[in-house]
């Protein structure tokens, strides 16, 4: 086997890391959890389930990676060899496939939005006419198909370039690029009237409304925003340098996550708040309710394509992590090269995004348990498969790895050490299960 691929250098490590985090959920999924519960209340509860969860977690797939140096399924094999733990692997393995079949299909519309917004046809539609737009193109056999086929090209490019001269190269570019257009966007936003509305609701909590419902949808988002379970910590894990600090990186990844959160929350709370629209759930933010709010805006086609393009960035950027896990499994365990892994990969994603975009079209009504293939891929990843992982792989750290690598990879037996793994030994198994049961319909 040739030498394993690492990350170059400490920036590429961060921006990556970033990269695979930072995505439509932090664009869409944030400011809708926060709306929904209480704002501010559910922005502190977060943070802090964040530093009490998240960081240690993201910390623990790090250690598996580095540790074992492969995929997120074989990576369990070298640590514990003849057991049955490579089963968490597969876990991340499934997850990540499932997801991108229908989360490529939302990264196509919004490379179709930045279309329309770059022909200026957007702004010319009324609000009852940009609904109806996005449900007929959504509802289309072959336009959704289209930019599928666009983004699948995109990402083998990277991807099928490696480790250091793809995904590193790409998240260096489009990290900046990310960053600097949701800072041009919440400067603008910040200056319409009523904005401080807005910014008010966002980070002024009013903590009676921290209640147990509040609390579990904080740490889902946590878990959310933060890949956690996916195995992509663990890929991206085995490609850092033994000389890069995991609580260090751990730590500069989730404030950077939450940094790119609170500015969407920042991005769209004001505008919002400035003229009287609400923000709602899923697409329907982006590709509804966020074109009415551009029309009010000084400029609406530019904030409209700066818009899209930042969306679309932070989709690629998710979309190649995702990409990675599958990859590098296919790769070591069936001895491929890159380039042919990766053109299997993403015909078996094609169909997967094919099944996935007919479901608002001719296969709408083709139903297994009452869900279309989109809503059963998403069902299925995030309800069971993420948290069923989460729990075991919370175990395995927690009370099965031998304590000199965990300690070792931390840098020695010290404060961080020991509360990173009273974390993931009680804490962590505790809140995935009962994220699993508020998740499943068991517990509300």
């Amino acid at each position: 086997m040739s030498e394993r691929a690492l990350f170059v250098t400490k920036i590429g490590v961060i921006a990556a890391t970033v990269g695979s985090a930072v995505g439509l959920g932090n664009i869409w999924r944030f400011p809708y959890m926060a709306g929904e519960n209480g704002g501010g209340a559910f922005l502190i509860t977060y943070v802090c389930c964040v530093i009490i969860l998240g960081i240690p977690l993201m910390c623990a797939e790090f250690i598996v990676g580095r540790k074992a140096r492969s995929n997120a399924s074989r990576a369990f094999k070298v640590l514990a060899p003849k057991s049955k733990w490579h089963i968490i692997g597969y876990f991340g393995i499934i997850s990540s496939t499932l997801i991108l079949g229908y989360y490529m299909v939302i990264a196509g519309w919004v490379v179709e939005y930045i279309f329309q917004a770059l022909r200026g046809n957007l702004m010319a539609e009324s609000a009852t006419q940009i609904a109806a737009n996005f449900s007929d193109f959504t509802s289309d056999t072959w336009r959704p198909l289209l930019w599928v086929l666009t983004l699948l090209i995109i990402n083998y490019l990277i991807i099928s370039k490696g480790v250091t001269k793809g995904i590193e190269k790409a998240s260096n570019i489009m990290m900046p690029i990310l960053f600097l257009i949701l800072l041009i966007f919440c400067g603008y936003t910040i200056t319409l009237p009523g904005a401080g509305e807005g910014l008010k609701y966002l980070f002024y909590p009013d903590f009676s409304k921290i209640n147990g419902s509040v609390i579990l949808a904080a740490m889902g988002q946590a878990f959310f925003s933060l890949s956690i379970g996916l195995g992509i910590l663990i890929t991206y894990g085995s490609y850092f340098k033994d000389n890069v600090s995991l609580p260090k990186t751990g730590l500069t990844v989730a404030l950077l996550d939450m940094l790119v959160a609170v500015l969407a929350g920042v991005m769209i709370f004001p505008a919002t708040a400035s003229f009287g629209i609400n923000p709602t759930q899923g697409p329907e933010l982006i590709f509804v309710t966020l074109p009415n709010v551009f029309k009010h805006m000084i400029m609406p086609d530019f904030w409209a394509i700066m818009f899209f393009i930042f969306a679309g960035v932070a989709a690629l950027t998710s979309t190649i992590s995702l990409f990675e896990v599958i990859i590098a499994y296919f790769t070591e365990e069936f001895n491929m090269n890159r380039k042919r892994a990766s053109i299997i990969i993403m015909a078996i994603i094609a169909v997967l995004s094919i099944l996935s975009s007919l479901s608002f079209g001719v296969l709408s009504d083709v139903k297994l348990f009452g869900m279309n293939f989109f809503e059963l891929s998403d069902y299925f990843s995030a309800n069971i498969l993420l948290p069923a992982g989460g729990f075991l792989f919370s175990i395995y750290i927690g009370w099965v790895m031998n304590r000199k690598d965990v300690y070792s990879e931390l840098g020695g037996v010290n404060a961080i050490y020991k509360a990173i793994l009273f974390s993931i030994r009680y804490i962590a198994p505790i809140s995935i299960f009962l994220i699993f049961l508020s998740l499943t319909g068991i517990f509300k």
